[in-house]
């Protein structure tokens, strides 16, 4: 379509700007993720899911080794809706959530 070879080191961003096109698709994701946790911290059916998100679920991880550790190191779930939402911690993230109103003007002021 573009003509870029897949050796060269392109970015997204530069793709977008050749094609003329914003990033909307990202931004419709990000607001759907941040949507879906607040459905799921205000609904009680969710609560194995809640303790998972919280850590509370003890389980074995494989410690990786050196060689492999630095492709290990990858963003959760929660860390990256924290850093759209500027929010500090997990915690207050969830209080927000419990307050419908407060939670969809977070979603709503996303970019």
């Amino acid at each position: 379509m573009l003509r870029i070879s897949w050796t060269q080191k392109v970015s997204n961003v530069r793709v977008l700007q050749r094609v003329a096109r914003s990033r909307e698709l990202l931004l419709i994701i990000k607001k759907r993720k941040v949507e879906y946790l607040g459905h799921v911290l205000r609904h009680e059916r969710y609560q194995l899911l809640r303790l998972i998100m919280m850590g509370k679920v003890e389980g074995k991880r494989r410690v990786p080794t050196r060689r492999l550790r630095r492709f290990w190191r990858k963003k959760s779930w929660l860390r990256n809706i924290r850093e759209w939402t500027n929010v500090e911690s997990v915690e207050v993230l969830f209080r927000l959530a419990e307050d419908r109103e407060k939670f969809a003007e977070l979603t709503s002021n996303l970019q």
